[in-house]
């Protein structure tokens, strides 16, 4: 694998191979869905819908044009699966696994590519974090698994034990698919809106996954001496409490307050946290305030963390534009976060980020509206799922048309390689710094 991967590399960059690395597992996963034997009718599922539940899948949305549960035979599932698990861990970071365990040398220029796609501050020591992810992702699945499994073989008998571990790699790897449709196709977790043990481990496991690799490397390194983290890891489990609290108590005072007090919390705590590219829900969204679903799109575009399982715009980057907002406002020369400076570049990376992100949502919600005639508020909501990796849904994508679809395809992809990866992947080595021109003052504000 690293000599593949070394040839590989001297004719792509890093970012190129990422986003290739990505479509090709997309293509694999279609063409495997598309067999008769991945269906439940034993019938070749037509390539477009495979097409659609392959991205998802990969770029752990959960959006989806068929019912997993009852369209998909125990082999779909099983395919669907294994895109999640390789759409969470990363299409490059498995590659990297395989070499490892099976003991070839990593080279230098393929562990340049695994920072790039972890997010890895440096080169140093990235064989290690790869190693501590892939034994930290086995237990935590493992163990969530292990605490849903008596829920569900109560429910479902011995198909409980599938469930289990089928939700519990969807959950951690903030993909969004479930297999509740044998109670109602469709439905996701509306059917244990009040049941304790299901909501706090997908809860958890949705959190777990989207704060980050290099966060969990913080945490376990120094347990709960919060003042020796990675300033990063610091805003990142900041920024993540408030982004769950804050919501939550929107929901519990304004939204749900039909349920009891058990179920209300419970609920208002879960479509607090699910909107952060996770894709559960345990109420019907139809069923909410146009006030609450407006809440939603924005948590669905800022997402998790980076080098995580989620997707979105990501914590830092909003982050970093709050405090450069707030350096403004104090007439500090450069934003700062926690006592530290953050560099001009950072800002402009996160400024782009988030231009490109909003200017997608918008235009593909837009389009969509213009397309099917149908309302803007939810074709917004749509394409907000879709470009942060969600896959919460009030309905429309199984009825959308095939330009609708290719458009949430084209935001899921993007939405999880990266906004960025994907300018460098293709301008690749055609980006030029030029001379410096003269400068100039222009008003804004």
């Amino acid at each position: 694998m690293p000599m593949f991967l070394k040839r590989i590399r001297n004719k792509f960059s890093s970012f190129q191979i990422i986003l290739l690395g990505f479509a090709a597992v997309i293509v694999v996963g279609a063409l495997l869905l598309m067999l008769p034997i991945s269906s439940r009718s034993e019938k070749v599922t037509p390539f477009f819908d495979a097409l659609f539940t392959s991205t998802s899948a990969v770029c752990v949305t959960g959006l989806i044009v068929q019912d997993t549960a009852t369209y998909w035979s125990g082999f779909g599932q099983l395919v669907i699966l294994i895109l999640i698990q390789i759409g969470g861990m990363g299409v490059i970071t498995v590659a990297a696994a395989v070499a490892i365990f099976s003991g070839k040398k990593i080279g230098l220029m393929q562990r340049d590519t695994m920072q790039d796609s972890l997010s890895a501050p440096s080169v140093g020591g990235i064989v290690h974090l790869v190693r501590f992810i892939l034994k930290a992702i086995l237990r935590i699945e493992l163990i969530g698994a292990a605490i849903m499994m008596p829920v569900f073989i109560r429910d479902f008998g011995a198909k409980g034990i599938w469930m289990s571990f089928f939700h519990s790699i969807s959950a951690f790897c903030n993909a969004g698919f479930d297999l509740m449709g044998y109670r109602e196709p469709f439905s996701s977790l509306t059917s244990y809106t009040g049941q304790p043990v299901i909501n706090v481990v997908i809860m958890l496991l949705i959190v777990i996954g989207g704060i980050g690799f290099l966060t969990w490397e913080d945490v376990c390194k120094n347990k709960l001496h919060f003042r020796k983290y990675r300033m990063q890891s610091k805003v990142i489990i900041l920024i993540t409490l408030s982004l769950i609290v804050l919501p939550a108590v929107f929901f519990y005072f304004v939204e749900f307050t039909d349920l009891p007090a058990g179920k209300r919390l419970l609920a208002s705590l879960f479509q607090s946290i699910t909107p952060r590219t996770a894709g559960f829900n345990t109420v019907d969204l139809n069923s909410m305030n146009d006030a609450g679903l407006l809440l939603m799109i924005p948590l669905m575009l800022i997402g998790g963390a980076p080098g995580s399982t989620a997707g979105g715009l990501k914590i830092t980057t909003l982050a970093v534009l709050i405090a450069s907002v707030i350096s403004i406002f104090r007439k500090r020369d450069n934003a700062q976060l926690l006592n530290r400076r953050v560099s001009d570049e950072t800002v402009k990376h996160a400024a782009a980020i988030f231009m490109i992100y909003i200017s997608l949502f918008f235009a593909g919600g837009l389009t969509i509206c213009a397309v099917e005639g149908l309302p803007l508020r939810d074709c917004l909501f749509e394409t907000a799922s879709a470009v942060g990796t969600v896959g919460l849904s009030l309905g429309l994508t199984p009825t959308l048309g095939t330009v609708s679809k290719a458009i949430l395809i084209l935001l899921m992809f993007f939405g999880r390689v990266g906004c960025l990866t994907l300018i460098y992947a293709t301008l690749g080595k055609n980006i030029k710094n030029g001379s410096k021109l003269p400068l100039d003052k222009i008003t804004v504000g």
